[in-house]
């Protein structure tokens, strides 16, 4: 450590200490009901901390048999070398929730040991008689960073006299049935959820930074969605301290604070003497406040997720770009007002309080059933403290258990809302720009890459480096991907719809189909045009044949012949098509002739029988008469 940096630290801490002191005093714990439902002995309805990692089950619950390891109870080290694991339960069992000691070692340590070794959920025994605390994760190092990041169990911390009663159960060979219920974890008074997030712009601060910048990138797009529906109301806030009196002049409260002192942020490098200040990280968390206020007047809050989103990318520390003109850049790429973001901020050189960053450190105060605020990155749904670990679909799963029943939006019900994964860099799928037609499709997990089906035209291949249009109707979108060109008003093309895929350069031309098709000089290469009388004249995709003095060129045969006989011939046949028509229009009107007469005399007999005696009735009347 140098020097400078050794001066600097107790100012540091005596800042943030007067700052605890005199803003911050209430933390509370977020808790969730235990239940157990044997034995009866203990019997009965249990309060437990929920731990601040892993990913509790917001909204449901968990029925399992808790066990407590022989060996290895207070979980500092992989159960693997006390040869035990909770995996392999046979079919229908419950689920293990592990009961482990306190102490020794972090609680996210405990958690993940039991994690490695099947658990599904684990219950740390305070070791002593108090009240119960959040188990929080360690300060992340490389290592502890890595295993926090992957813990996917839920955990809580249950009070000494729970626990003791706990083993006391185990130990008389007593089953011990458990239910977790995280249901009541969330208040869920309405039909509409308001969050909290409590982040930074600092992308200098190690795992932490990454987790919340990644958490950013892919919950964005849920986020999005839901508050352009409005289902929720979302608020980004950002942590800042002020320097005491004492310190104000100072070279290092200078190099940190804004508006004289007011407002603080610790040095992104923790080098004083290097990179970026403190200040500058105050400034842009300011600048990121102000645009949610300019997007929420414009009725397009929503649009800060991207803001976040492209500033990370755009203006990295890394790359010597976060400042004040790629914020800028990106602010009008988004089409958000500089002249009023820049107004909101109003001016961090001033001996005066500023409006939006007193706002912040008001609200990082605690309040009702919200504790203060004293980590980052920090969520709070319906003013309540999320516990678990910074992940899309854990924190949706949070937000969706923050509805009132019967009134959640379609997306807690199903898989359809997600971050759409192919609006960067096309998902690493394949994709035609010049007609818009990609491989990539989105899911809830991610992105596939399949060849797609546009305009009812089916595209085959690996959907990641190509993709062809087949079938009938291929030739429609981008000519099936094959050579076409147009010269004095004609046309050729190498997609031949008689064919399902494949490019073939047409009659007249040769090469490869797709990016060339030469002309073919059927004079030159004596393909065409060939008998004695024939004079050949290349043309573009053809030929023009002509022949000696009153001869006609016949293509089919490449023959010259006499147009009189071809005259003659052509008379020939007229003239039997023509006698030929008039015989069968003869034979036809004798038979329609015979036909109607037939059918008319027929008709004729009916109607008068109907009117006039016939001869045959006649006789009968006659009959009659001279038997009377």
């Amino acid at each position: 450590m140098s020097r400078g940096r050794g001066r600097v630290l107790p100012a540091l801490a005596i800042a943030v200490l007067i700052f605890t002191t005199s803003c911050w005093g209430k933390f509370l714990v977020e808790k969730n009901s235990i239940s157990i439902t044997t034995p009866d002995s203990i019997k009965g309805t249990y309060d437990s901390a929920i731990g601040n990692f892993g990913v509790p089950q917001y909204g449901g619950s968990m029925v399992g048999n808790v066990v407590y390891p022989e060996k290895g109870a207070t979980a500092c080290r992989n159960f693997s070398e006390f040869g035990i694991t909770f995996k392999g339960l046979k079919s229908g069992g419950l689920p293990t929730v592990l009961l482990v000691d306190r102490g020794d070692c972090y609680f996210a340590l405990k958690v993940w040991h039991a994690q490695l070794a099947g658990a599904a959920a684990v219950l740390v025994a305070d070791d002593k008689t108090e009240p119960l605390i959040t188990m929080d994760s360690p300060e992340e190092d490389n290592v502890s960073a890595e295993y926090v990041q992957n813990i996917t169990i839920p955990s809580a911390l249950v009070e000494k006299s729970f626990g003791d009663k706990l083993k006391a159960a185990l130990q008389a060979k007593d089953m011990v049935n458990i239910n977790l219920d995280w249901r009541e974890s969330l208040p869920h008074p309405d039909d509409r959820v308001e969050y909290e997030f409590w982040t930074n712009s600092n992308d200098e601060c190690g795992p932490k930074c990454e987790a919340q910048r990644e958490f950013v990138k892919n919950f964005k797009g849920a986020a999005q969605i839901l508050e352009q529906k409005g289902y929720t109301q979302f608020t980004p806030h950002y942590i800042t301290w002020y320097c005491p009196d004492a310190f104000i002049l100072s070279k290092q409260c200078k190099s940190q604070c804004i508006n004289h002192g007011r407002y603080c942020a610790p040095d992104p490098e923790q080098d004083f003497n290097h990179g970026y200040d403190g200040k500058d990280v105050v400034v842009e968390n300011l600048r990121q406040l102000c645009v949610h206020k300019v997007a929420t007047e414009m009725k397009r809050s929503w649009v800060w997720w991207d803001y976040v989103t492209d500033f990370q990318i755009r203006c990295p520390m890394k790359d010597k770009k976060y400042n004040k003109d790629c914020a800028e850049e990106v602010l009008k790429s988004l089409r958000l007002p500089i002249d009023k973001v820049q107004k909101c901020m109003g001016n961090p050189e001033a001996d005066s309080e500023n409006t939006v960053l007193k706002e912040e450190q008001d609200a990082q105060v605690g309040h009702g059933s919200r504790s203060d605020v004293t980590m980052l990155p920090t969520l709070i749904i319906n003013n309540r403290q999320y516990r678990g670990k910074l992940d899309k679909g854990a924190v949706l799963k949070a937000v969706c258990a923050g509805f009132q029943e019967t009134t959640e939006p379609a997306v807690c019900l199903s898989e359809g809302m997600e971050t759409n994964e192919c609006l960067t860099n096309n998902g690493g799928c394949w994709e035609n720009k010049k007609t818009n037609v990609t491989a990539c499709k989105d899911t809830f997990r991610g992105r596939v890459c399949e060849c797609p089906v546009v305009q009812g035209v089916q595209f085959d291949g690996d959907g990641y480096s190509h993709c062809e249009a087949v079938g009938s109707l291929r030739c429609k979108i981008d000519n099936g991907g094959c050579w076409h060109d147009t010269r004095d008003g004609v046309r050729h093309s190498a997609c031949q719809e008689t064919h399902t895929k494949g490019c073939e350069c047409p009659a007249g031309f040769r090469g490869d189909g797709v990016n060339q098709c030469e002309d073919v000089d059927e004079c030159k290469s004596k393909l065409a045009c060939q008998c004695k009388e024939c004079h050949c004249k290349n043309t573009w995709g053809s030929y023009d044949c002509q022949c000696d003095g009153n001869l006609l060129y016949i293509k089919e045969h490449d023959t010259c012949i006499s147009k009189i006989s071809v005259t003659r011939v052509g008379w020939s046949a007229t003239f039997f098509i023509l006698a030929g028509l008039a015989v069968v229009g003869a034979v036809g009107y004798v038979i329609y002739k015979y036909r109607i007469r037939s059918y008319m005399d027929s008709e004729i007999r009916a109607i008068m029988a109907q009117y006039m005696p016939l001869d045959s009735q006649n006789e009968v009347h006659r009959h009659l008469e001279e038997e009377a």
